[in-house]
């Protein structure tokens, strides 16, 4: 099997990890800020989801477009 294809693996397995590692931290984020509207730090924990939504996103169009390169190139 080619580089390309354990990386693809690994570069999704990985995402994965901790994607699941981040999703309670996340859901304890957005019930402070449900619970507290008011503040400077419902602010910076809405950023932070904002940041985490952002990234998982990338990481899903990544791992798509090397899915895709993938099977292009086999």
């Amino acid at each position: 099997m080619g580089l390309l294809l354990w990386i693809t693996i690994g570069f999704i397995a990985t995402g994965f990890v901790v994607l699941i590692r981040t999703r309670k931290g996340v859901e304890n984020k957005v019930a402070y800020i449900k619970a507290n509207m008011e503040g400077e730090e419902s602010l910076n924990k809405a950023n932070s989801i904002i940041w985490w939504i952002g990234c998982t996103t990338a990481w899903g169009l990544v791992s798509m477009f090397l899915v895709v390169w993938c099977f292009h190139s086999y």
